[in-house]
């Protein structure tokens, strides 16, 4: 897994990534977003769907800028890291919105960071406990298991 300090400065902090003005003029086609991402083109449509993304028309065909292959690349890995695609999409508003759109947003990932993390503490303390519980039960039959194969 990355550093944390890494996907969030390769990420959710980079103020130039989300900036319309850094674009540039390269375009990206949905299928060849799909397939540099490895995820599929009703995926993308989805996040589209769901005010992630905004691409721009031509004709029938999407036509998605550098700033929506940011956005894209920023949604993945927060998924990976436990944020759901409200927090993702609060987290672009953040930036969008805010004239200090980097602190505003990086005071609200760390708040998140916190939250995930606490969940990931409880999942683990969760498991830790079930395996205990499965250990107990597995000895308990194999305590049995002996015992009446010592009666026949």
């Amino acid at each position: 897994m990355p550093d944390i300090s890494q996907v969030l400065s390769d990420t959710f902090l980079r103020t130039n990534a989300l900036d319309p003005r850094e674009s540039g003029n390269k375009t990206y086609s949905i299928s060849q977003l799909a397939k540099e991402f490895d995820i599929t083109t009703r995926a993308i449509r989805f996040y589209e769907s769901e005010g992630l993304l905004s691409p721009e028309r031509e004709g029938r065909n999407r036509l998605y800028s550098q700033r929506d292959h940011t956005r894209l690349k920023l949604i993945l890995r927060g998924k990976r890291l436990g944020f759901s695609l409200d927090e993702i999409g609060e987290l672009f508003e953040l930036y969008d919105s805010s004239s200090t759109g980097e602190l505003a947003q990086l005071s609200r990932v760390l708040e998140k960071i916190e939250e995930r993390k606490q969940i990931l503490k409880q999942q683990l303390e969760d498991i830790q406990l079930s395996l205990h519980e499965l250990k107990e039960f597995e000895r308990q039959c194999r305590q049995r298991l002996r015992q009446m194969r010592s009666n026949h």
